[in-house]
């Protein structure tokens, strides 16, 4: 893996790490189950990161399941 794609990487775990965190957070403290749309969000950042680390092979693999 190449040192930029390999930075891209840690970038994008590392903000849905913290994306994570805080949703974890608000579950503790205030007992509200995260919005559809930051859930959405960062279910994004993970396909973003699939399609990161596989390459086009993802979005061939999404277009022959549907």
């Amino acid at each position: 893996m190449s040192q930029s794609k390999r930075e891209q990487v840690v970038s994008h775990l590392r903000y849905v790490r913290q994306e994570l965190r805080e949703m974890h957070q608000g579950v503790l403290e205030d007992g509200l189950l995260p919005e559809a749309g930051e859930i959405r969000g960062v279910m994004a950042q993970m396909e973003a990161l699939l399609e990161l680390l596989e390459g086009k092979s993802v979005r061939k693999l999404k277009a022959e399941a549907n």
